[in-house]
């Protein structure tokens, strides 16, 4: 009886707050789009495909460098090993190699994470293209009127693209009463984010905060108005880009949810491709400019003025050893593209795995490749 009155308050709490969520979920999953509530994000009647190269990669072994230190692994080994879903590899718009594991597949819908960062930032390019949003140079408060900390009133749109907000966030992924849980688990984000208080001057250092991604989202959905930001992605790019499945975006609750821009957009290995493919051409998909050059070039540049560091910029991340930049998620997926070789490589997973870097691995392949 004990047991099952334990086993009944632990369901009343999981489906009526954060911390009910967190315990019985305990840590985040790829298959967490199955316990949220989402919008979703059509795709269009005409797809875009990548055609399959006429040579494969083929490769039994690759050396990882990593530190310093270099390391001899066999690939598709290496990749079931550390709970790779989903490997692409794409050279000159063609597929080089393709493998699903795990029972996954091309058409498995899997979390982005953090990944979903670098496309909120891609809305914030365009919505800056359409005078939706004046300039990164404005206060959040043009937008957000109920923030509490008065301090918000010194926070920037680049100040959060940048991740140099000052915000008081604490990214913890294994402290259920942290700020993560609470934006990931909660049922209110809104209310959460109008709750932060900001901690030093803003464009004074960098830190690492889904905090920042939220709140840039939330400017972003009040700059839309009556758009949702799942409307928007759809509009502006996920149709205009070919996508081949419909996707989804998880929301903090079931009516008049808002997106939870710091992770959660639910999507398929190929078209998180196009996200790269996007990104690669500087803004324009097949003539068209989606968003603008500029924008792309200054989302991919280094940049460590104003509090910034040279290894992220604009909710993406910069490789200085081989000028490649990367979307990343906590599980270790990625999308990493690489202009100088033509590059595109999505890896999915349910884990990091006991690799040092999935950019290491991404690395290796492009070196590898000719152009």
């Amino acid at each position: 009886m004990k047991k099952i009155l334990i086993l009944s308050l632990l369901c009343i709490l999981c489906t009526s707050c954060k911390l009910g969520r967190f315990v019985y979920y305990n840590y985040a999953n790829i298959t967490d789009y199955q316990i949220f509530p989402s919008r979703s994000i059509a795709k269009p009647e005409n797809a875009f495909t990548f055609p399959k190269a006429s040579m494969q990669f083929v490769q039994d072994s690759l050396t990882l460098t990593s530190k310093g230190e270099k390391t001899k692994i066999i690939f598709e080994e290496y990749l079931i090993s550390n709970k790779t879903v989903a490997y692409l590899v794409i050279q000159n718009d063609s597929i080089l190699y393709e493998n699903y594991f795990n029972d996954y597949e091309e058409s498995s819908i899997v979390n982005s994470f953090s990944m979903a960062k670098s496309v909120l930032s891609i809305l914030v390019g365009v919505a800056i293209d359409e005078g939706k949003i004046k300039s990164i140079h404005e206060p959040v408060t043009n937008y957000l009127t109920d923030l509490e900390d008065e301090k918000f009133k010194d926070v920037t749109i680049e100040h959060l693209l940048n991740m140099t907000s000052g915000i008081d966030f604490n990214e913890s992924y294994t402290n259920p009463f942290g700020d993560a849980a609470t934006f990931y688990y909660g049922t209110n984000v809104s209310k959460a984010v109008n709750h932060k208080k900001i901690a030093h001057e803003p464009g004074t250092r960098f830190k690492y905060s889904s905090g920042d991604s939220q709140v840039l989202g939330m400017v972003l959905d009040a700059a839309l108005k009556d758009v949702t930001i799942s409307e928007y992605l759809e509009t502006k790019i996920w149709k205009p880009l070919g996508m081949e499945y419909d996707a989804n975006w998880s929301l903090d609750k079931k009516n008049n949810g808002v997106e939870k821009t710091f992770c959660c957009l639910n999507a398929r290995a190929r078209d998180f491709a196009k996200i790269g493919r996007l990104y690669l051409n500087k803004g324009n998909w097949n003539g068209i400019q989606l968003v603008s050059e500029e924008w792309v070039e200054n989302s991919t540049k280094i940049d460590t003025s104003g509090g910034k560091v040279a290894y992220y910029q604009h909710q993406w991340w910069i490789n200085q050893k081989d000028t490649s930049f990367e979307a990343e998620g906590i599980l270790g997926q990625h999308i990493y593209v690489n202009p100088e070789k033509n590059v595109i490589i999505v890896r999915l997973g349910e884990k990091v795995g006991n690799t040092g870097s999935w950019t290491s691995v991404a690395q290796g392949i492009a070196a590898k490749l000719y152009n």
